[in-house]
């Protein structure tokens, strides 16, 4: 009997290591969240949400692509070496690939301080100025800006058509009506 408990035993404490051993080893798999384009606001909300974490935080891109309706762009502006603005075109995808290890590596929030909204029908103009920061207790942002962003409800849900954007700089300030809520 006491062989059979001793057996008993040491098949629970294998079996306990066992899982403990695949829990540790398990990605967590991020997921959709559908409700999440249900209305402009969470839309929105979302868009900010899902690119920004904390150093070492993974992001939730299933759900950021789900965000974007199918060639969808994201278009970045800069000045070039001669000070001209330009623009870059690239799909969400691009982004991901472009920028995922980056703001993983160096943590990233962007902040919503202000938004202007203008809808016709089923498209809708979101002017929607950020401020940047490496983590959620920085008290000042590294850098500010306007989004740019084309949306469209198609009866169901809200899509983002594209992202258009600059940066503050300080030729081109943020103006006032556009710096807080």
């Amino acid at each position: 009997m006491k062989k059979l408990v001793s057996v008993l035993f040491i098949c629970l404490i294998t079996i306990n290591l066992q899982a403990q051993k695949k829990s540790e080893n398990t990605v967590v798999e991020h997921k959709i969240d559908s409700t999440l384009v249900l209305n402009l606001d969470r839309t929105i909300k979302t868009l900010y949400a899902v690119i920004s974490g904390e150093k070492g935080e993974k992001r939730n891109w299933k759900q950021f692509k789900y965000l974007f309706k199918p060639d969808a762009k994201l278009i970045p502006t800069r000045k070039d070496k001669t000070g001209i603005y330009e623009v870059r075109y690239i799909s969400p995808e691009d982004y991901i690939k472009d920028s995922g290890k980056w703001l993983v590596e160096n943590g990233f929030f962007e902040k919503e301080i202000h938004r202007t909204v203008n809808t016709f029908g089923n498209i809708t103009q979101v002017f929607s100025t950020y401020e940047a920061f490496h983590s959620e207790s920085d008290e000042k942002p590294f850098m500010r800006g306007i989004n740019s962003i084309q949306l469209l409800n198609d009866g169901k849900r809200w899509w983002i058509v594209n992202i258009y954007w600059t940066q503050e700089s300080e030729e081109n300030p943020i103006p006032q009506d556009h710096s807080s809520n």
